[in-house]
């Protein structure tokens, strides 16, 4: 997950400021593919194919016999198949299938709940697909969840941060995302989130300095390999190499991935020759 999350965000560590900081570019076009991709990206039967043939036989067949079943009912019987369907799906990591049986529950049952899990769901689909075209399908798919989530729930705090971030991310005027992150906040100092992502965007518009508090906060409360590693992003950007190796060494120990580990490994040796 971390090594899709960090490779499909463009900054892999290596950003620097450009005159386009602040701006989000293409944010209208990632709607507007959003928007026209959505039907064709993403529909159950595809995403299940595609998603059945990383699974063993077995698991398959399963999951196969749930769907068989799922087509042939209707009314509740239909909801309840799509949640065991959603939970199935995500019980072996296939992400992507999982948020559309949780998009039909929440079609078929309404309610803040049950589109705040959606939504959710379509985000970690997002930063976990490395597939370009199904991306902006992704967060567009999330974007309306959260806008349900609000409509059945205006005070619910997780579908406003999960909307924030979806703008923030190219669905809208950026710092229309940033404004309501920076509520939650106000109102969770803590909202791991909202805290991580405005310190994302912070990276991206070349702000080091408003990112590093931000990704400490993240740490404090709930550590991640991703925020150590873009903690270390911040630091070496601003000739903080020392913290920044630190950083780095703290999300590979996390993380435990071979690809990340290696990518780390040749990023300190760099940071240390400097110093």
């Amino acid at each position: 997950m971390l090594v899709a999350f960090l490779f499909t965000r463009d900054i892999k560590g290596l950003v620097k400021p450009t005159e386009e900081n602040g701006k989000t570019p293409s944010s209208g076009q990632m709607a507007e593919a959003g928007a026209a991709s959505t039907s064709t990206v993403l529909n159950i039967e595809t995403s299940s194919t595609a998603a059945k043939n990383v699974l063993n036989k077995n698991l398959a067949t399963d999951i196969t016999a749930l769907e068989n079943s799922y087509k042939g009912a209707n009314g509740a019987e239909k909801v309840a198949l799509a949640k065991q369907l959603a939970q199935k799906w995500d019980d072996v990591e296939q992400i992507t299938p999982s948020a559309l049986y949780l998009e039909i529950v929440a079609q078929g049952e309404p309610s803040s709940k049950t589109w705040l899990a959606a939504g959710n769901q379509f985000i970690k689909a997002f930063e976990s697909t490395q597939d370009s075209l199904a991306q902006p399908a992704l967060l567009q798919k999330a974007n309306l969840s959260y806008k349900n989530a609000l409509e059945k729930d205006s005070t619910n705090i997780e579908a406003k941060t999960g909307l924030g971030v979806t703008i923030v991310n190219g669905l809208g005027a950026p710092m229309q995302g940033i404004a309501m992150l920076l509520e939650v906040v106000a109102k969770e100092p803590k909202n791991v989130k909202a805290n991580m992502n405005l310190g994302l965007f912070s990276i991206k518009s070349g702000q080091f300095d408003k990112a590093i508090p931000r990704f400490n906060t993240v740490i404090a409360t709930a550590p991640t390999p991703e925020a150590y590693f873009y903690l270390g992003t911040a630091l070496e950007n601003l000739g903080r190499n020392k913290e920044a190796v630190n950083a780095y060494l703290a999300s590979k120990k996390l993380a435990a991935n071979p690809t990340l580990s290696s990518f780390i490994d040749k990023k300190v040796a760099e940071l240390k020759n400097k110093n």
